[in-house]
């Protein structure tokens, strides 16, 4: 949600601020604008609306200038307008871009009317633009202008800020939003997201939290800690290149991410499996003692991770004998959470910036802290299982994995959710005790050959497109699973409601009958997952219950299950895997019912309305 975009160089920057807007239009926003410093003044062009809006009034009045921010916005304070649209300014000498929000802006929004400022916009942004202009007519540095009022503020930001009488400065802080440095030769930039300046660089400088910045043509790039230090910053080449950035020949990048699963997959494992084993060395030093000690685990994320963690749960208790739970990111930190001696707490998030994640993980290391003084308990560790390195999550944990997905541009997850489901099947077998058993060098083989039984299940494409025009009329759907099974019909139907704004519900199959199937009838199509495992025969029962009421059931199924399919029932073979490695293959089939039907009624599949990729926000 919402994206940064700033620039220094001894160019015209406005070919670069725009394409940068372009590869952030993914991250979910509703208008657009940029400020060029132009001969000594701020010049500014906004619009509600695509990017594209932007780009025809800079094809009538262009911005020439070697220093300028962007931003693309995602609204919290005020409605989707221009006026309300990014860069604001103040006076004319400070514009400002930002990401997240200030939590006590009105108080501060009050002071400063009450010495005159009259405010353009309803957004908390305009605020910190007038503070920091107050500041810096006393102190005549924006650095320090912009670590004074850093001082004064509360909430989560991105910023990025410009002032007259700095011509050539750019300074940027990031607290609880993504912010990187892209470092080029003899220009520099900064953004929300790397993607945003594959076109110029592919060497980054990850800024942590409460981190400054200041772009200049004299200094570079000086970062300082939010104690106002001098820090030392690694700069990191980007592996994944510009092509990551494009659909290729695929119409949209959804269904060229649904299409990667198999290679980011194999990515995922590679290096990872050693003959039977798992290396406990890929989740960090020290892992494998550790490890060795973990008698529960608490799995904490949001949306489409929480349902991988819904999946691992079965797996952690059933292969691993552990104890698991798993919530809902947003909801742990507020309540009092009862630490099991030697637990390990797991995060789960696809950009490692989630704000409710890392709230939650901030909240569980300061309490394990309190319980580790008071009682000697407390976390055992923090893991993190995250598809950015150097995110927040992925520092601020004792132990991470990878996932390897790369860049996913569509809002609805896809290849990030199956690389974290293999994640924390890596987990399990690491944390099993029976080590060395033919169940681990089974699931082991199985893992290895995977990659090609997603090659399959994407074969299924034609049959599915076929069977998606059954649901383009549709405004209601209800997905059944058993097991395992359950979490991937809750993210099936999380899918279809996101991308085709059908309203679906996800059960387990044998609550059908406690209420959900009061819903069924002729208009309301019934999708179940049926792989070949000990709840098949249940499940059928359950299927039963919905065609005697006639309802009309479309059911991915086993090849070795013997289904028959009739008018009121239509039936998709999967190919067959190991049970435990089920929800991975059967997710495919989901994924691609909801692209379909998406394709069918129109919507915009990458940037579903209202969503966000990246949600840095509470």
């Amino acid at each position: 949600m919402c994206g940064i975009v700033a620039a220094l160089a001894a160019r015209n920057v406005q070919g670069i601020l725009l394409e940068g807007l372009k590869r952030l239009e993914y991250r979910g926003y509703d208008s657009a604008g940029m400020a060029v410093m132009e001969s000594g003044a701020l010049m500014r062009q906004r619009a509600q609306g695509k990017v594209a809006a932007l780009e025809e009034k800079l094809a009538e009045r262009s911005l020439t200038g070697s220093i300028g921010i962007a931003h693309t916005r995602w609204a919290t304070h005020g409605k989707p307008s221009e006026v309300n649209a990014h860069p604001h300014l103040a006076g004319d000498r400070v514009a400002i871009v930002h990401n997240g929000i200030i939590e006590n802006f009105e108080p501060l929004k009050r002071e400063l009317e009450s010495d005159g400022v009259v405010f353009e916009s309803e957004t908390d942004t305009e605020v910190v633009a007038h503070l920091i202009d107050r500041a810096f007519a006393t102190c005549h540095d924006l650095l320090a202008a912009v670590q004074s009022v850093l001082a004064r503020i509360d909430g989560a930001y991105a910023l990025a800020v410009m002032h007259v009488d700095a011509p050539r400065e750019i300074v940027g802080a990031r607290k609880g939003s993504p912010l990187v440095v892209g470092v080029g030769i003899d220009e520099n930039f900064l953004a929300s997201d790397t993607l945003a300046l594959l076109q110029v660089t592919d060497r980054f400088v990850y800024l942590r939290e409460g981190d400054v910045v200041r772009l200049s043509a004299r200094h570079g790039i000086e970062v300082l800690t939010a104690d106002g230090e001098p820090a030392a910053r690694d700069v990191q080449v980007y592996e994944h290149g510009d092509s990551a950035a494009s659909r290729g020949d695929y119409r949209h990048f959804m269904l060229k991410e649904i299409h990667e699963q198999p290679a980011v997959i194999a990515a995922t494992l590679e290096g990872r499996l050693s003959g039977s084993h798992v290396l406990e060395s890929s989740f960090g030093v020290g892992a494998r003692a550790l490890f060795e000690r973990v008698k529960q685990v608490h799995i904490i994320a949001c949306g489409t991770s929480y349902h991988a963690g819904m999946v691992a749960r079965y797996w952690l208790e059933k292969l691993a004998g552990i104890p698991t739970t798993v919530e809902v990111a947003s909801e742990y930190r507020y309540r009092d959470v009862v630490v099991p001696e030697n637990t390990l707490f797991v995060t789960l998030s696809q950009s490692g910036e989630t704000a409710d994640t890392l709230a939650a993980l901030r909240y569980a290391t300061s309490r394990a802290d309190d319980l580790t003084e008071q009682d000697g308990q407390g976390y055992l560790a923090t893991l993190a299982i995250c598809n950015v390195p150097g995110s927040s999550l992925t520092r601020e944990s004792d132990l991470s994995l990878m996932t390897q997905a790369g860049p996913e541009i569509g809002v609805a997850s896809t290849k990030a959710f199956t690389t974290q489901l293999v994640a924390l099947m890596l987990l399990t077998l690491a944390l099993r005790r029976s080590r060395g058993d033919e169940r681990e060098a089974a699931l082991v083989q199985a893992l290895r050959g995977l990659p090609g039984v997603l090659d399959q299940a994407l074969a299924m494409d034609g049959p599915i497109a076929a069977l998606s025009e059954a649901f383009a009329e549709k405004h209601h759907a209800l997905f059944l699973g058993r097991g395992t099974q359950y979490p991937i019909a809750l993210e099936g139907a999380l899918k279809l409601k996101e991308i085709s704004y059908i309203h679906a519900e996800a059960y387990p199959a044998g609550e059908l009958k406690h209420g959900p199937l009061a819903l069924v009838d002729a208009d309301m199509p019934v999708i179940a997952v049926a792989p070949n495992d000990e709840l098949l025969e249940k499940l059928k029962s359950n299927l039963q219950e919905v065609r005697a009421r006639g309802g009309e059931l479309f059911v991915f199924a086993d090849e070795g299950v013997a289904l028959t399919a009739a008018d009121s029932l239509r039936v998709l073979h999967v190919p067959a895997v190991d049970e435990f490695l089920a929800p991975i293959v059967y997710t495919l089939p989901l994924q691609l019912l909801s692209y379909h039907v998406a394709v069918l009624k129109g919507t915009d599949v990458d940037q579903p309305r209202n969503l966000a990729k990246s949600v840095t926000v509470e």
